[in-house]
């Protein structure tokens, strides 16, 4: 079985590539409508996965506790890709990127608050740096 680090590190480098592309791709497109075309392309590819592996589920019939906060966890990723398309449109992606990975600080910062996580010291350490890190990038 693979270990979540290996899919942490997928995650990380296919978003990313995901900036490069993006900022390619809405360059004569709103942001909107770049948002949307991302958005079926995603469903039509994760609907294949889940055909293949013989995992569709009724989502109707999912714990309406789990349900919601999927639902939830949607609204605000559209929201964040909205963002970050209009932001890629706008400016940089070697700076627009930078400030979207500060989400890595705002969850760890909620996983404390609301998951009651805990961190050592170097993982205080770790999110410091991160912070310091956009900070010094994205300052003139």
């Amino acid at each position: 079985m693979l270990d979540w680090k290996i899919f942490a590190l997928g995650s990380a480098f296919f978003a990313g590539l995901t900036a490069i592309l993006a900022k390619v791709g809405v360059k004569n497109v709103s942001s909107n409508l770049a948002t949307f075309i991302r958005t079926i392309v995603i469903i039509v590819f994760l609907g294949a996965i889940i055909g293949f592996r013989r995992e569709w589920r009724n989502p109707f019939l999912i714990d309406r506790h789990c349900l919601i906060f999927l639902v939830l966890s949607a609204i605000t990723t559209g929201l964040s890709w909205l963002c970050y398309f209009r932001a890629l449109q706008l400016g940089p992606a070697s700076l627009v990127a930078p400030i979207d990975k500060l989400s890595l600080v705002f969850a760890v910062v909620l996983s404390l608050l609301f998951l009651g996580e805990r961190l050592g010291l170097y993982q205080w350490l770790g999110v410091f740096l991160i912070t310091a890190g956009v900070f010094i990038i994205i300052l003139k």
